[in-house]
């Protein structure tokens, strides 16, 4: 595809729908890729930015012209209808991302969606979850950072998670995919190091001597 490893990525994940809402679209690649592809008779791609819905507005006006593609100002759902086939959320908080779904006036859970959240995973997948949602897909790549991505259905067999799959993942957990075993290796390092701190209080200390204990748990497979 050529936009990058995260960006091919993200449009890996996407298929063919009616209707596609790109929201926080920055340059809008997701959304050109959707269009080039004959994936999508129309979207909506949308950012709270000025200058970002501008890079978008600009890359994608062959497909504004010919009424393809229609640029939205504004935060989270505002100007998305609820009945959209497919919506890509990437680039921002799970919890951001959870206040999205979950506004009042304009939030809901769509039908299809592909989310990357770039932390708070947990509070996102436990959010769908309670709604209802089926998460197809959950798991950790890797491009210069580790990023999680989230793909679902509003409607399905939703199930229920472990806390392991929680945190960091179902397909993490079962699968163990190599950018996920590198995360939490780094993340034991890390967790390492603010051990070596001498002045550290000793319920700070005791804190991380868990995290590092759950963390080895699930690199050894022993937590699931």
């Amino acid at each position: 595809m050529g936009y990058g490893k995260r960006i091919d990525t993200l449009c890996s994940l996407l298929v063919a729908a009616p209707t596609f809402a790109d929201v926080g679209c920055d340059h809008g690649y997701c959304s050109e890729y959707m269009l080039k592809n004959g994936l999508c008779k129309h979207v909506i791609f949308s950012d709270i930015s000025k200058g970002s819905l501008q890079k978008a507005q600009t890359l994608l006006a062959d497909f504004v012209e010919d009424g393809s593609a229609t640029g939205v100002l504004g935060d989270g759902f505002f100007g998305v209808p609820s009945d959209v086939d497919q919506v890509l959320i990437a680039g921002m908080g799970g919890s951001e991302m959870v206040s999205i779904l979950d506004d009042k006036t304009h939030g809901f859970i769509p039908k299809r969606f592909v989310l990357q959240p770039m932390h708070d995973s947990e509070k996102l997948r436990a959010y769908l979850l309670e709604k209802g949602a089926e998460i197809l897909s959950d798991y950790t790549f890797f491009d210069g950072k580790f990023y999680d991505v989230i793909v679902g259905i509003r409607q399905g067999n939703a199930c229920k998670y472990t806390p392991a799959e929680l945190e960091f993942g179902r397909d993490n957990i079962r699968l163990r995919p190599d950018a996920f075993i590198r995360r939490l290796q780094k993340l034991i390092k890390n967790t390492e190091k603010y051990l070596e701190i001498p002045a550290l209080q000793e319920e700070s200390r005791r804190a991380l001597q868990e995290k590092k204990g759950r963390l080895q748990g699930v690199l050894n497979g022993v937590i699931t």
